[in-house]
């Protein structure tokens, strides 16, 4: 296949909408940080963020996704072992040791992981060559997936761990996993829920969840943040505030309004209107990817899709759940319009694995 005609076949559509969306979370970012010193870097930061996505978006499209494939052991070491690292030797930030140190750049290797998550469920479902999934190849899938999820969430990073469940959900409901295992699993993820929240969780993470469940219990306290979502989103109305003009963004009674919660802050600033349209996108976004699932050459294509596509409506219903009260707070970001390098450089990585599955569709 000629580069001139890789490149034409790239989706278009899916490249567009989510720029579009990129775009918006940088004109929202900038609204929320241009007086605070501290912060007035984090929109041009974001376009970096941006341009630097889409060369790798277009550096791993260029792969072909069976040799990715091929290296899932040793992406998997290499993943587990940088993890090891952060926990070891990380920088650590209110608390949480997360990140790698680099020039100029804090290298979240949670982020990164994702992408492996993807490629190790793609790789095993694809090997299994059957039409349903036995227990002791789940339990076997799931003990992979296990190790990286622990790393993470001992970092603490509890947000981030979560978003490799959906992927790994997916993939096994579609690789025909069958009725009964599935309500031993759903049984067994009750029990792994209440063992967490009383012998895993960090006290800051059961407050989260107290505070989801009645935020006005502590409204300066641990419910502050949901508080203060709530009444930002309300007072959009129906058009919104105007860009710069929201109140409880501007008068800074919203904390971190460019990160976790920027979805707060744009419908405080655009209203219901503008929450519905960015809806849309979002919608557009994950329907072409399933799309592209659809039209994939092989099931190896399909999971990899379809574990984007989980992942990234994981992220959408968890983060904006969490603006609106409706889910607890765990630090998940919003794909695409979060400020943030790693999660940004993920993101489009993972576009890139869907484009790199579409420019493959009609190979033999």
């Amino acid at each position: 296949m000629s580069s001139y005609r890789s490149f034409r076949d790239l989706d278009w559509g899916l490249l567009a909408i989510a720029l579009t969306i990129a775009s918006i979370g940088i004109l929202q970012i900038y609204s929320a940080t241009h007086d605070i010193a501290i912060w007035g870097s984090a929109w041009w930061k974001q376009v970096l963020y941006v341009a630097i996505g889409l060369a790798l978006m277009w550096f791993i499209a260029s792969i072909d996704y069976h040799t990715l494939l091929g290296q899932v052991p040793i992406l998997y070491v290499i993943t587990v072992l940088l993890l090891v690292v952060v926990l070891v030797s990380g920088k650590s930030i209110a608390g949480a040791r997360r990140w790698i140190q680099l020039p100029g750049f804090l290298f979240q290797v949670s982020e990164f992981a994702k992408l492996m998550i993807i490629l190790l469920v793609a790789r095993f479902l694809t090997e299994l060559r059957r039409d349903t999934l036995e227990v002791r190849e789940l339990l076997k899938l799931g003990a992979l997936v296990a190790v990286p999820w622990v790393l993470v969430q001992r970092e603490p990073d509890l947000g981030t761990s979560l978003t490799y469940l959906p992927v790994l959900a997916v993939g096994v409901f579609l690789a025909g996993l069958r009725a009964r295992y599935i309500i031993i699993s759903a049984v067994l993820l009750v029990g792994v829920g209440w063992i967490s929240y009383h012998h895993v969780l960090a006290d800051y993470q059961r407050e989260r969840i107290v505070s989801f469940l009645n935020p006005e219990l502590d409204p300066r306290g641990s419910g502050y943040q949901v508080v203060q979502s709530k009444i930002a989103i309300g007072s959009g109305g129906m058009w919104g505030r105007g860009v710069t003009q929201g109140s409880q963004t501007q008068l800074r009674f919203l904390p971190v309004p460019h990160t976790d919660f920027v979805f707060a802050t744009f419908g405080e600033e655009h209203g219901f209107v503008g929450v519905v349209v960015v809806l849309i996108l979002y919608f557009w976004l994950l329907m072409q990817i399933v799309q592209n699932a659809q039209t994939a050459p092989d099931r190896a294509g399909m999971y990899i899709c379809m574990g984007v596509a989980s992942l990234l409506l994981f992220h959408l219903l968890v983060n904006i759940g969490m603006v609106v009260g409706l889910m607890p707070v765990t630090g998940i970001p919003l794909p695409l319009m979060s400020s943030g390098g790693s999660n940004m450089l993920s993101t489009f990585l993972m576009l890139g694995l869907v484009n790199n599955v579409r420019l493959r569709r009609f190979v033999n």
